[in-house]
C-alpha cells in the first residue's frame, strides 16, 4: 500500500511539470482473443504452461476485478476510446455493427498527437474500410487481418484457405495486401518487435492484438504436441463442468495456442531488455472476453457472450518498472473503459474533450467502489432484459428474461461474497434488485440514444483514400444471423461520392448459375441478365451515382432463389 501511495504522489509531481520536461513512457498494449480468465497458469490452471505471462503478472499491478464486454468488437471499441461501445457506434461483432464511428478519438490518436509513433499488429475489428481503418484512427503503421478473425467471412484474403488460414496468411500492411510466411501470432509479434526496434529512440505505442486463441483452432504442431496427451477428464477443481470429447480436444488446441502466445510475449519482453528500454515502458496484458469453449475458468460462471463473470472478467496486468518494481494486487473494480484514462495519465496527457469518457484513471482515482458497470450482449442491439446486467458495489443484477418480467425473474448476486455467482439472492433482496434495475433502465435509455448508434457509421465509397472499396460480409447488415449463407437478405450502409462506378460481385458455390443481377442504390435500381463466371463474379459497369448516403442492396435472382454476394468490389472510374 505504501509503494502505491508513493507512486501516486510521485506521478502527480511529474505530471505537473512542463510537458517538454516529461520523460514519457513507451506503451505496449497486448490483448488476446477469447482467452478466458482461467487460461493462465497464474490464475490456477495447472494444465497450461504460460511462464512468461505468469512472470509478467508477478511483476505487475494485477487488477483482479477487471471487466470487459462479453464479445470482441464492443470490448475493443471501449478499450480504444474509454467509452461504452454503444456510444462509439459498435453494437455487434458483425451484421454491420462492428464499425466504429470515425469521430471517436482513440488511444493511438491521443498518443500520436503527443508525437508517439503508433503501430497495431493483429486484430482491429472496428472497421475494414475508410474511414474506420487503423490508419484513419491514429496508427502510423498497421498490419492487420480483416474482419473479426483470420479466415472468417469478412476476411476476403484468407477465407478460402479453410483450415490453414492461420498459416502463411495474406495480411494488410498499411492498407495494402501482403503475403506473409509463418504462423499468424509469430508474424504479428515479429512485426511488433521490428516496430519497437525501429522506434526505440522515440516514444512509441505498440498495440499487439493477437487473433489467437479465437476459432478456428489452428496451431503449429509442436504446440499441439505439448498437450495432446493431457488428461482433461475433470476440469481441475471444477467438478461441476463436464467436458465432451470435443471440449477436451478444443482445450488442448487452445492451450497450445496460448503457449505460443506466451513464447511470443517472452520474445517481446526480452527485446525490451536488450534495447535497454524496459524500465520506461508500460506493458499491459489483457484479454477481450471469456473463453468460447467449455474448459477451466477459475470457477467463474459462464463463457464468452455471457454477462456472468466467466464471460466478462479477464486478467489485466500493468507493468511499469520505472515506478514500481514489485507486483501488487489491486482489488477495486476496473474495466476496459479505464484503459485510455489510465494510459493518458501515465503519459502526462489530457483526455479527449467534448465527449463523455466513461472510464477513470485507475492509478490515482480511488473513488470507484460504488461505480456502476453496465453489460449486455444480444445480436444487433441490447434487448430488455435479455443477457443484460448492472454491477455496483457488492451487488450485481442479471437479467435473462423478458422486458415485462417481474423482478423475481432476475438474478441478484453479492459478488464480493459470491464471485462465482452461485447464490441467487433475489427472493430476499427484491428492494435492492429493483434499485439496480432502475440503473439498467437508465443506462439502456441513455446509451440507446447515442448519436453514433442512431446515425450508424457508413463506409465511404469513391474516396481518394480507398479506391477500389471492397464491402465484406462482416459489415453487411440485414437478417439477424447473416453470415456465410447464400440465400440471405443483406445490405451495406455507405456514403457514396458523386461519380461513375464499376461493381464486381463475388459469389461462392454458384459458379455458372444464370439469372438476374439487381443492384439497389437509394431509389435507383439497376439490373442485368448474367451468369456467374468461373471465378464466381458478376460485373456491372458504368453506374452513375449522385453523392449521398445509400444502403447498397445487391440481389442475384436465380432458380427462385435470392442470393447475396459474398463481397462487392466497387471501383470509382
Amino acid at each position: 500500500m505504501k509503494k502505491i501511495f508513493v507512486f501516486i504522489i510521485f506521478s502527480s509531481l511529474i505530471f505537473s511539470c512542463n510537458k517538454k520536461e516529461i520523460d514519457r513512457p513507451n506503451v505496449i498494449l497486448i490483448i488476446t482473443d477469447d482467452q478466458g480468465f482461467g487460461d493462465l497458469g497464474y490464475n490456477g490452471n495447472t494444465n497450461i504452461f504460460t511462464p512468461n505471462i505468469d512472470t509478467l503478472a508477478d511483476e505487475s499491478l494485477r487488477f483482479n476485478n477487471f471487466y470487459v464486454s462479453p464479445v470482441c468488437a464492443p470490448t475493443r471499441s471501449s478499450l480504444m476510446t474509454g467509452r461504452y461501445s454503444l456510444r462509439t457506434g459498435v453494437r455487434d461483432t458483425y451484421n454491420g455493427g462492428a464499425i466504429m464511428s470515425t469521430n471517436e478519438i482513440t488511444i493511438a490518436e491521443v498518443l500520436k498527437e503527443a508525437n508517439y509513433k503508433t503501430g497495431i499488429f493483429g486484430k482491429w475489428h472496428l472497421g475494414d474500410n475508410y474511414p474506420s481503418r487503423p490508419s484513419d484512427q491514429g496508427f502510423n503503421e498497421s498490419l492487420i487481418h480483416l474482419s473479426g478473425g483470420i479466415g472468417q467471412v469478412g476476411d476476403i484474403t484468407n477465407y478460402f484457405q479453410g483450415n490453414t488460414s492461420y498459416f502463411d496468411p495474406m495480411l494488410w500492411l498499411n492498407n495494402e495486401k501482403k503475403k506473409y510466411d509463418g504462423y499468424c501470432s509469430d508474424i504479428f509479434t515479429n512485426e511488433a518487435i521490428n516496430f519497437i526496434d525501429k522506434n526505440k529512440s522515440e516514444n512509441f505505442f505498440c498495440y499487439l492484438s493477437f487473433n489467437a486463441p479465437h476459432t478456428p483452432l489452428q496451431l503449429p504442431k509442436k504446440y499441439y504436441e505439448m498437450y495432446k496427451d493431457l488428461d482433461l477428464e475433470k476440469v481441475s477443481n471444477q467438478d461441476d463442468i463436464i467436458m465432451s470429447e470435443k471440449d477436451k480436444e478444443d482445450a488442448k488446441k487452445v492451450y497450445g495456442m496460448v503457449s505460443n502466445i506466451d513464447d511470443n510475449v517472452g520474445r517481446l519482453l526480452k527485446k525490451l531488455d536488450e534495447l535497454g528500454i524496459s524500465e520506461n515502458t508500460i506493458v499491459i496484458f489483457m484479454t477481450d472476453n471469456g473463453p468460447q469453449q467449455r474448459r477451466y475458468v477459475s470457477g467463474l460462471r459462464g463463457l464468452k457472450s455471457d454477462v456472468y463473470n466467466g464471460g466478462i472478467k479477464v486478467p489485466f496486468y500493468l507493468r511499469y518498472p520505472r515506478f514500481f518494481s514489485e507486483g501488487q494486487d489491486k482489488n477495486t473494480f476496473s474495466a476496459h473503459i479505464d484503459v485510455l484514462p489510465t494510459i493518458s495519465k501515465l503519459c502526462g496527457l489530457s483526455l479527449p474533450k467534448n465527449r463523455i469518457i466513461d472510464g477513470i484513471d485507475l492509478l490515482s482515482n480511488t473513488k470507484n467502489k460504488n461505480r456502476s458497470f453496465f453489460s449486455y450482449w444480444t445480436r444487433r442491439l441490447p434487448e430488455l432484459y435479455n443477457n443484460i446486467s448492472i454491477q455496483k458495489g457488492d451487488y450485481k443484477l442479471v437479467g435473462n428474461t423478458n422486458y415485462n418480467s417481474p423482478i423475481t425473474d432476475f438474478e441478484l448476486f453479492n459478488i464480493t461474497k459470491d464471485p462465482y455467482e452461485k447464490i441467487n439472492l433475489i427472493e430476499t433482496n427484491q428492494t435492492k434488485a429493483s434499485i439496480l434495475k432502475v440503473e439498467i433502465d437508465s443506462f439502456y435509455n441513455h446509451l440507446i440514444k447515442s448519436k453514433n448508434l442512431v446515425d450508424q457509421p457508413r463506409i465511404i465509397i469513391g474516396s481518394e483514400f480507398e479506391n477500389p472499396t471492397i464491402l465484406n460480409r462482416n459489415d453487411a447488415s440485414g437478417e439477424r444471423g447473416i453470415w456465410a449463407q447464400n440465400e440471405v437478405y443483406g445490405f451495406w450502409r455507405t456514403k457514396m461520392l458523386d461519380g461513375t462506378y464499376n461493381f464486381k460481385f463475388k459469389f461462392k458455390d454458384i459458379n455458372q448459375s444464370s439469372g438476374k443481377m439487381l443492384l439497389e442504390i437509394g431509389n435507383k435500381t439497376f439490373n442485368i441478365n448474367s451468369t456467374v463466371n468461373n471465378e464466381g463474379y458478376i460485373i456491372m459497369n458504368d453506374i452513375y451515382v449522385n453523392a449521398g448516403n445509400y444502403d447498397i442492396i445487391p440481389t442475384f435472382k436465380t432458380e427462385r432463389k435470392n442470393i447475396l454476394p459474398f463481397w462487392i468490389e466497387i471501383n470509382k472510374i
